[in-house]
């Protein structure tokens, strides 16, 4: 398999057409062949576990038991597309009206291939981000192109190693470069693109999809709230919100974003959420030295973290525990800041990383237009144990996906659609929803 490297080259034209015809012949596929392909798939990349592991440390220092969650997820969806990729192949028989021919007719609806589909996968969980979907891509029998991020270069070597070793070329190539080589891609007349990244980009990516009118699934981001009513167990909340926040160092799409409390509760949710963090990660964070904490990726997000912590330190905002950092590890350590307002530049775009600034309401509802004001986020989180109040706020709200009394577990069932809504993405992905998103779902009427 030939590797792409850095600048775009007159070989894509090739690539995909030989990805074009390998996917006329797919689209015959049986769901036997397309379990095959997903077994061998799935025990290349247990061959490659340990070479993962090493990688995505050199590229960010990501600890081992954060990284193995990058590629177990990746397992269970192998193995539940297994398991109901028959099931899901079957063409679904719907009724006919009787002014249609009624029971001389019949009507189905047939599950086949797109055809060509383009990935372009992001850099903070790599190899679960570039994976997952696409296991989706092949148990619906398509072909692919993947491109993965340039900002983890020890992890994009990695997958291209794992799809040489799992896919024949023609079947899924990796093509590795900077923003001129997806430039290049996404003039290709693909027939599907997954992008998961910022909004922004997303933007471009659908602009370019218009073109050849290809559809798209946009996995983006935003600011995932974190709303505790006062019935909530501030201790509970405490632990599961510094987990989602800290984990990967705060570089996780769906990680809560801020945390709404009542002013009644603040002081009491403050010393609790400080007392897990240094329980969790020390009075101090970690420290330079520690490798059970990840780091930023690269100086450009580690300043562009850092200076919305100074910047809301300068404006008022109170740092509870954290606010160290290093320039020379890319190091954040895990923060909590108070007093912080809409003003705030940090309340102005997604933080993606280590710092959490908490806000109060008098009312609820406070809370809910505060949401409701900003772009629909990607998750919502909420805090309680009075099921009205928590219903008040997934009724009153719109985001991708929301967990009451957790946080970001909604990622990992196979059995839930994962996704965005407006500036937060299109589209739905993981099990059998993955499946329908990779698929042309044709109706068939015949008399």
């Amino acid at each position: 398999m030939e590797t792409l490297l850095t600048k775009p080259t007159t070989n894509l034209d090739d690539l995909f057409r030989r990805q074009q015809r390998k996917a006329q012949q797919l689209k015959r596929s049986t769901a036997a062949e397309r379990v095959v392909r997903l077994e061998k798939f799935k025990q290349v990349l247990i061959d490659y576990t340990d070479s993962i592991l090493q990688a995505l440390f050199e590229d960010f220092k990501k600890p081992k038991a954060e990284a193995e969650l990058e590629i177990s997820p990746i397992i269970d969806e192998i193995d539940f597309a297994i398991a109901s990729l028959a099931t899901w192949m079957e063409s679904q028989l719907v009724p006919t009206p009787d002014v249609m021919g009624g029971s001389a007719a019949t009507s189905k609806i047939v599950y086949e291939p797109k055809g060509v589909c383009l990935l372009i996968t992001p850099w903070n969980y790599p190899v679960l981000l570039t994976f997952r979907p696409l296991v989706s891509c092949i148990a619906a029998g398509n072909t692919a192109i993947v491109k993965p991020s340039e900002l983890t270069p020890h992890t994009s070597t990695v997958i291209r190693q794992v799809v040489e070793a799992a896919f024949e070329p023609n079947e899924v190539v990796v093509v590795e470069g900077g923003v001129e080589v997806a430039s290049e891609l996404l003039k290709l007349p693909v027939h599907h693109i997954f992008y998961t990244g910022g909004s922004r980009v997303g933007k471009i990516v659908m602009k370019a999809a218009a073109n050849y009118l290809a559809s798209v699934t946009l996995e983006l981001g935003g600011k995932s709230p974190a709303i505790l009513d006062d019935s909530a167990n501030l201790a509970d909340a405490a632990g599961k919100i510094a987990w989602g926040k800290y984990f990967n160092c705060g570089q996780t799409c769906i990680a809560p974003d801020y945390v709404f409390v009542s002013e009644a509760r603040k002081d009491e949710f403050l010393a609790t959420l400080k007392a897990t963090i240094e329980t969790m990660y020390g009075a101090d964070g970690p420290g330079i030295a520690s490798p059970a904490y990840a780091r930023m990726v690269n100086d450009s997000h580690y300043r562009r973290v850092k200076n919305l912590l100074d910047d809301a330190v300068e404006k008022g905002a109170n740092v509870i525990v954290g606010g160290k950092t290093d320039a020379s590890e890319n190091y954040i350590s895990p923060t909590l800041l108070a007093d912080v307002t809409a003003d705030h530049a940090i309340m102005k775009e997604e933080i993606f990383g280590p710092v959490l600034p908490v806000l109060t309401y008098k009312s609820i509802d406070e809370a809910i237009d505060f949401v409701n004001q900003g772009e629909r986020p990607l998750a919502l989180y909420v805090f309680g144990q009075d099921k009205t109040a928590t219903d008040h706020v997934i009724s009153n709200t719109t985001a991708g996906g929301s967990v009451v009394n957790h946080v970001i577990m909604h990622y990992f069932s196979p059995f839930l659609p994962f996704g965005g809504v407006g500036n937060s993405g299109t589209g739905r992905g993981h099990g059998h929803f993955g499946f329908l998103d990779f698929s042309n779902q044709r109706p068939v009427f015949q008399l």
